[in-house]
């Protein structure tokens, strides 16, 4: 019975996560403007992935992260300026795999109904870390003059600062109109008919097909053969 309960729930997740990755996969590609070495601002492409995180857990959204980040690295790569195997790695690494992966973090606020408003700075931050790590190491010949970090701070926050903006106006929506979409009801174990529970046991009361006092016979004889009483004269 529980593995049944396990399986169905496991079924659920799976489905709830391919329709969800496959949504911000569509969103993805409306792109509000794109910036000229990478990066875009969408509109919030990445909500689907953090609200699987927030219904079923951190392994289910780091899961769907990662597979959302395969899903972009594919879509459209961004091979780095020096062409080196380290700027591949660093790249592949760095501004996907991390970069989208992060988004499951927001399984730390399974089940909380507001728990949306906290889990999108706390993802974006860590995505624009990751963004920022890779400005300095792989993007650093566009610096120019200014300082790299500088570089990297202001490129890379000028369209993740949108995107943290879009999202949470969005999360904030949907926490205010819509909390029941971050809370998953757990299936519960079927009642067999007739049983009752008592302190979390089941009691199956046994009933009779039939009684003694239910069986009513069909006719009463009072005489056999009424034609054959006679009245004493």
């Amino acid at each position: 019975m529980e593995n049944s309960l396990k399986s169905r729930e496991s079924v659920r997740a799976l489905t709830e996560s391919a329709i969800l990755i496959a949504l911000g996969y569509i969103l993805s590609f409306l792109v509000l403007f794109r910036m000229p070495q990478g990066g875009s601002v969408t509109p919030f492409s990445m909500l689907p992935v953090m609200v699987i995180g927030i219904r079923h857990g951190l392994k289910w959204g780091l899961g769907s992260g990662f597979v959302f980040a395969c899903l972009q690295m594919l879509r459209n790569f961004w091979p780095p300026p020096t062409g080196t195997l380290e700027g591949y790695i660093a790249v592949i690494m760095l501004d996907y795999l991390l970069a989208y992966s992060v988004l499951g973090m927001a399984g730390l606020f399974k089940g909380k109904q507001y728990g949306l408003l906290f889990a999108v700075p706390l993802c974006l931050l860590l995505r624009f870390f990751s963004h920022f790590l890779s400005g300095v190491i792989v993007w650093n010949i566009y610096a120019g003059d200014q300082p790299v970090w500088l570089y990297s701070l202001v490129y890379n926050g000028s369209f993740m600062g949108v995107e943290l903006v879009i999202t949470m106006a969005v999360s904030a929506l949907l926490c205010t109109a819509a909390p029941v979409l971050f809370i998953v009801q757990k299936s519960q174990k079927p009642i067999m008919q007739g049983a009752e529970v008592n302190g979390g046991n089941i009691d199956v009361e046994s009933k009779p097909d039939s009684t003694v006092d239910d069986i009513k016979p069909e006719s009463t004889v009072e005489n056999n053969n009424p034609e054959n009483t006679a009245e004493d004269d």
